[in-house]
């Protein structure tokens, strides 16, 4: 069987830039497929690296306007860089959140799998709208029990989306904090493999 190539699109979290995040999206990228690691512009005040958006310091509160134009704004850079054909996209903590939210926008129909990782939904209510009108594709989603920036259960209310629209969910849940747990980097990186052979010629 012949497979499809395509490009994975992993997206940094907040401080974060895309020199840090490259190192993880070549341990994880599917066979024959090509990497970006897009960055945000929005400089941290304090931390260094960027910001796919600025918000408050509690992360269960809502966006505000100006969060949400932010988003919208880096969701708009991101897909102007990504090239034609086939993708999987995601990325860690706010990069994951910018991932999930170009599902409202066409290049959705070039999604062929989600990784979210350590992330919540900056949308919820447009998702929940949009995803049972959708393609099903697949997710794997992982997260720390002791995150203290993004709590597990913000975590679970996304992925549940998801799951309550039918679409086929991989959990890789942990014990750690606000980290992608390298211990389960085999099961991550198979389940991408699995989103990159579900599509083929």
């Amino acid at each position: 069987m012949m497979f499809m190539s395509g490009t994975f699109v992993m997206m940094h979290g907040m401080t974060g830039t895309s020199a840090k995040m490259l190192p993880l999206a070549r341990q994880l990228v599917p066979e024959g497929w090509d990497i970006i690691c897009p960055e945000a512009k929005i400089p941290h005040p304090t931390r260094g690296g960027y910001a796919w958006w600025l918000r408050s310091d509690n992360p269960t509160e809502p966006l505000d306007d100006e969060s949400l134009s932010q988003v919208n704004e880096s969701i708009s850079r991101v897909i102007s860089e990504i090239p034609d054909g086939p993708i999987i996209i995601g990325g860690f903590s706010q990069g994951a959140a910018i991932a999930s939210a170009m599902l409202e926008y066409d290049i959705q129909t070039r999604i062929v799998g989600l990784v979210l990782l350590g992330t919540k939904t900056v949308r919820p209510d447009e998702l929940r709208e949009i995803l049972p009108f959708m393609k099903a594709r697949k997710v794997v989603w992982m997260h720390g029990s002791r995150d203290h920036l993004v709590p597990l259960e913000e975590g679970i209310k996304h992925i549940e989306i998801f799951e309550e629209a039918d679409w086929e969910v991989t959990k890789l849940q942990h014990e750690k904090g606000h980290m992608v747990n390298l211990n389960q980097l085999y099961e991550l990186k198979q389940e991408i493999q699995n989103m990159a052979n579900s599509i083929h010629r």
